[in-house]
């Protein structure tokens, strides 16, 4: 692309990300509409209107809060159509921290140096030396009292800029492409009513990863435990013998949980039990727990774990009683990547052709295309120049969210190619 281009995408790139993550579209998990939140509905009217004036076709945004679209391929003379790719992203942000008024801070050349930010919110370069590699080149963080929203706001932008781009350009060659932007992906409800028969393409990439330049195509086999602990109720004068403290019964069984497999305690490819939330009262206290792991057997050995925890908590309180319920949540994407390795390869190739080598990260956590490919569209992870996720030290590197577009044009055109030539 000329230097004109990158000064094009990059202008309106940093117009969308900076509109987009002014919308509150915090999660939540305990709500029990569909979204979970109206600000995702919001966020997705805003991309409707965006899609709708660049004459995209089959905008279709449905009571769910998921958004299709679709751009139709220009190589209408060709004898032979590539497959058709896909392009993923979620409209909500994590609820770990706050993402409401979310303020922006563009650091236009950033010196190096440790970044204040309001509420004692510190960005330090010796803490995260990430952010020397971006030292005199462009930054994005909040004010410090909020996250910044680039999970996944930054994919959000980049698809839409790459979108506006291809429309831009005609002469660029490319294929059927799907744009498909999901809700609650950060509770891992999107893909539990994702309507799969709405998607065309064939293979889909998710703009949802991190660091500058990685493809991610391995992550967590990812469950769920749901728990219930149940006693007995009766005044504190005349308990003995008689109280079963469910609240009790519930740290008795956190307890048990071996703190080296705990998230805080493993890197790499260990995995852990993740205790998420805990409530309730003397007769009836609930504790949610992920398990997650990258290999099937060891989710599988935590799960039997948890049973044998909850055994030996009824055996502590003979008259209370556990309950355990385990569900599996999404698969380990290398399953369904392994077999399709020129999914990859363009990949790798529409990386290289933006100046810098592709490098391979594992996802400790899950993707929408976790799910996707397990449904029977392969779809690897791509990096969208965003850090520190789900924290108000959450900052974006604007250089690797241009290179983010430039790589979602390049994969169009790599596509494309690769069809009419085979």
């Amino acid at each position: 692309m000329k230097d004109s281009d990158q000064s094009w995408i990059e202008q309106r790139l940093l117009e969308r990300f900076l509109r987009y993550v002014r919308i509150d579209t915090t999660s939540d998990r305990h709500s029990k509409s569909t979204p979970t939140t109206a600000g995702q509905l919001e966020l997705a009217r805003v991309l409707v209107e965006e899609l709708e004036q660049l004459s995209v076709r089959d905008v279709e945004l449905d009571e769910g809060g998921f958004l299709f679209a679709h751009l139709e391929s220009n190589l209408k003379g060709s004898a032979k159509q590539p497959p058709e790719i896909g392009f993923i992203a979620h409209l909500d942000t994590s609820d770990a921290a706050p993402g409401k008024d979310v303020d922006p801070r563009v650091h236009e050349k950033y010196d190096g140096k440790i970044i204040a930010l309001k509420e004692g919110v510190v960005l330090d370069p010796e803490e995260f030396p990430e952010l020397r590699s971006y030292s005199g080149q462009k930054i994005i963080t909040s004010d410090g009292r909020t996250l910044l929203g680039a999970d996944d706001k930054a994919g959000l932008a980049e698809i839409m800029t790459a979108v506006e781009y291809l429309v831009n350009h005609p002469d660029l060659p490319h294929g059927e492409i799907g744009i498909y932007f999901t809700p609650d992906e950060e509770q891992g409800l999107s893909m539990q009513s994702f309507p799969i028969k709405k998607i065309s393409a064939k293979y889909c990439y998710t703009f949802d990863g991190g660091e500058e330049g990685t493809i991610e195509a391995e992550c967590f086999e990812g469950y769920k435990a749901d728990l219930r602990f149940i006693g007995k109720s009766i005044h504190t004068g005349v308990a003995r013998g008689k109280l079963v403290n469910a609240i009790e019964m519930a740290a008795t069984f956190l307890g048990l949980l071996p703190g080296a497999e705990s998230p805080q305690a493993t890197d790499g490819r260990y995995g852990f039990y993740f205790p998420l939330e805990i409530t309730g009262g003397i007769e009836e206290t609930t504790l949610e727990i992920y398990l997650r792991d990258f290999e099937e057997q060891e989710v599988q050995r935590r799960a039997a774990a948890l049973e044998s925890m909850a055994r030996a908590v009824e055996a502590v309180f003979p008259r209370g009683r556990v309950e355990i319920k385990i569900e599996k949540q999404y698969a380990n994407l290398h399953r369904f990547l392994r077999d399709v390795q020129e999914v990859l390869q363009h990949l790798e190739q529409a990386i290289r052709e933006t100046g810098i080598e592709p490098v391979y990260k594992i996802i400790r956590g899950g993707t929408d295309g976790a799910r996707l490919s397990e449904l029977g569209v392969p779809t690897p992870n791509v990096f969208t120049g965003g850090h520190n996720f789900h924290s108000r030290q959450e900052w974006a590197a604007v250089p690797a969210m241009i290179r983010a577009v430039n790589t979602a044009v390049n994969l169009c055109r790599l596509w494309a190619e690769g069809g009419r030539r085979g």
